[in-house]
């Protein structure tokens, strides 16, 4: 698999230093360790393919001024051979190079030979990534969070395996601890009202129609009224639901139970329907797991004794009233931290850590990526400190936080309520808009940014719409190929590809050879929105390039055959963008 760019970049590395050592053996520079340069490819195409800073940074070291150093290489530059056309000095020692026009023409060549599997790299030499993301608590539905977290966390995997990782996904499921103690609570709270006399009216009032009996008790579950929550609880109408399925099922045979038993029992019943709804649900949203690992086996195991045992007998904790606090303050914290409390109860971060060991070393990934959101930014120093007292290599860990998700609709934010039931869930998004459009648009930005989602934009059909223009561009060259294969007028098996020297023709296969390089650079900033504005700026280019050349009316048939082998080159490169972050590829819009 071919990346002409990092190609081009190396062999012109290479022949900046046969000149530079030619200087030397002719002694026109001194015999000095030189400091390494940088090989870019500039903004502005009228300064060259690429540009060499190697003057700028070799005046010290070369005891001369960087123009005279690049006017010296320049002189000395063997071109002949290779796939640069010309080189110039720019500036105060700028060093511009030109490609030959071949280059570009094998760049097309590349993209037809190479096919579906054109932008892969062997970047990552087939190294073992586990990438866990969303990871939602089973207790609910998912929030617009872990929508922007499934479409970042699965296209982020997509690119590692695009760039040579065996990249494995991961659904970490919290079926233990806290929150399931409170979604317990909330069941069994529901189920007691509806067992209630009030409760009895309201299940003999809507007998036939749950939703509706859900939502009149959660209306009546204000301050003062006969169904009114406590404030520790969970208070979606989902908990309503499963409450009042279950008691539909089983009447009141929960009713004279102790409390703990009743929660047990609800779930037991209402845990599983709540898993499966996530695995379905991600499903829809085109995302399926290689792993769903559960918490409650790292308990089943022991594993939280385990490691907080290894970090006493490393002396890495110790114990102090009663509980058992971890050294943090050896690893740069602020301050200590519990492990296990007075009372004999493991902290939330202790099965986090035995489950990270379990990856890192149990199952030996060379490399841990968490997407999670930006709220856990205290949390990760806690977990790589714990991890490196275990003897695990914290730097195997990594994480991308990612930050809030604004939606907007009519130019407004939209109100989210994530405690109060009401709030917009990735099944009511999904329902709204496109599920293209939801993949596609929570990948626009970096992770790290704040992200306004425009639900209204999402919907339009029009350029303004940016997963709408990309599919428009590929559904406009599947179009152009069918009204000429009508017209009789065939995909050509070769074509003079050299005569592809139009401007907008230039651009358009400059930015196809790009394709290797920014998978490449999307995989190490672990940035899949890399791809996205790729794919923007592929349509772009080829809706220029449509205009300014006309295929099916060229000057003549060769240029029209360079050209219909073009199109059919950016289709693919469009295909393989857009498989990335799976996404449909329209062949008619």
């Amino acid at each position: 698999m071919s990346d002409l760019i990092n190609s081009a970049s190396l062999r012109l590395r290479e022949v900046i230093m046969e000149a530079l050592g030619a200087l030397v053996a002719e002694e026109k520079i001194p015999a000095e360790p030189l400091p390494p340069f940088n090989i870019e490819i500039p903004a502005d195409k009228s300064h060259g393919d690429f540009a060499a800073n190697t003057a700028m940074v070799c005046a010290k070291a070369l005891r001369m001024p960087p123009r005279k150093i690049a006017e010296l290489i320049c002189e000395k530059l063997s071109l002949e051979g290779t796939i640069f056309e010309r080189a110039e000095v720019a500036g105060p020692g700028f060093l511009n190079f030109f490609l030959s026009r071949k280059w570009f023409s094998d760049v097309v060549r590349n993209v037809l030979d190479e096919g579906e599997n054109y932008g892969k790299t062997d970047l990552g030499k087939g190294k073992r990534v586990l990438v866990e993301f969303v990871s939602a608590n089973p207790t609910g539905p998912m929030h617009i969070g872990n929508a922007r977290g499934g479409a970042i966390g699965d296209c982020l995997a997509s690119v590692l395996q695009w760039a040579g990782y065996h990249a494995e996904r991961e659904f970490y499921v919290n079926d233990a601890g806290n929150q399931i103690e409170k979604f317990g609570k909330s069941l069994s709270l529901r189920y007691m009202q509806l067992c209630s006399e009030k409760g009895q009216q309201l299940i003999y009032e809507y007998r036939d129609d749950t939703e509706k009996l859900c939502s009149e008790i959660y209306a009546k579950s204000g301050e003062g009224e006969d169904f009114e929550m406590p404030e520790d609880v969970y208070l979606g109408t989902d908990i309503i639901e499963h409450a009042a399925n279950y008691y539909h099922d089983h009447i009141f045979e929960l009713q004279e139970l102790s409390e703990e038993e009743r929660r047990k029992a609800l779930v037991d019943y209402a845990l599983p329907i709540n898993i499966a709804g996530l695995e379905r649900d991600l499903k829809k949203y085109r995302i399926v797991y290689d792993n769903w690992f559960r918490e409650s086996t790292v308990h089943a195991k022991n594993e939280t004794k385990k490691v907080v045992d290894k970090l006493m007998e490393a002396g890495k904790a110790y114990e102090q009233d009663g509980a058992i606090w971890f050294r943090a303050t050896e690893y740069g914290l602020d301050k200590d931290f519990v492990l296990r409390r007075s009372n004999g109860l493991y902290t939330y971060i202790v099965p986090d850590i035995a489950y990270h060991y379990d990856k890192l070393v149990t199952r030996n990934f060379d490399k841990a990526i968490n997407v999670l959101g930006a709220d856990h930014h205290g949390y990760v120093p806690r977990l790589k400190a714990a991890l490196t007292a275990l003897g695990v290599d914290a730097d195997k860990l990594d994480v991308v936080l990612m930050q809030m998700v604004m939606l907007v609709r009519n130019g407004e934010v939209v109100k989210l309520s994530k405690r109060s039931g009401k709030a917009i869930t990735l099944v009511t998004l999904l329902d709204e808009i496109p599920i293209d459009a939801a993949r596609f648009f929570f990948n626009l930005r970096e992770a790290n940014s704040q992200f306004e989602f425009d639900l209204d934009l999402a919907i339009e059909k029009s350029s303004q719409n940016p997963v709408y223009y990309v599919q428009y561009a590929h559904a406009r060259i599947c179009s152009l190929l069918r009204n000429l294969s009508d017209e009789g007028v065939a995909i050509p098996d070769t074509a003079d590809l050299d005569l592809l020297d139009n401007p907008r023709e230039i651009e358009l296969i400059r930015h196809l050879a790009s394709l290797p390089r920014e998978i490449d650079m999307a995989a190490k900033s672990y940035d899949p929105s890399k791809i996205t504005k790729y794919s923007i700026d592929l349509a772009t280019l080829f809706h220029r390039f449509y205009d300014a050349c006309s295929v099916k009316n060229a000057e003549n048939e060769q240029i029209r055959d360079a050209r219909i082998l073009l199109c059919v080159a950016v289709r693919q490169t469009l295909r393989n963008a857009l498989e990335i972050l799976n996404i449909d590829r329209p062949e008619k819009m």
